[in-house]
């Protein structure tokens, strides 16, 4: 079975200006189709690398709250770059059975990710030979 890019959702998420800040609501029946079971949110280092590892079950949303950070999604066929940027109101939804690799461009960047799975370490594939092995099958 071949996964494409195209099953990657960005999302658009409503704000609102004022004068005092911004005003980010989040409906989770609305603008995020996935039942949330769990939110973590990663600190990155900049420059550094986290994630590196696909997910059996786990559907994730990835927000992000602080900086510039890049999230690369692969499958044994192909590979998309995309950048996150709190300034731009969106959100990335990453379905199951795609690798995934987080890099923090800037310093104090901040990543919020919703799942939609409980934590179970035998959801991750942590090897990307492995994963190719898995998606083969």
């Amino acid at each position: 079975m071949i996964f494409q890019m195209k099953k990657i959702k960005k999302i658009k998420i409503k704000s609102y200006l004022k004068s005092s800040g911004r005003l980010i609501p989040i409906s989770f029946k609305k603008e995020f189709p996935l039942k949330i079971k769990r939110i973590f949110l990663i600190r990155g280092i900049r420059n550094k690398i986290r994630g590196r590892h696909a997910h059996k079950k786990c559907s994730q949303i990835f927000l992000p709250i602080q900086g510039k950070i890049t999230l690369e999604i692969k499958t044994p066929y192909e590979q998309k770059k995309m950048f996150l940027n709190p300034n731009a109101n969106s959100a990335i939804i990453v379905p199951p059975k795609y690798w995934c690799e987080v890099k923090f461009i800037e310093k104090n960047s901040v990543l919020m990710v919703l799942c939609d799975q409980y934590y179970d370490p035998n959801d991750y594939i942590k090897n990307f030979d492995n994963y190719k092995k898995y998606m083969s099958k």
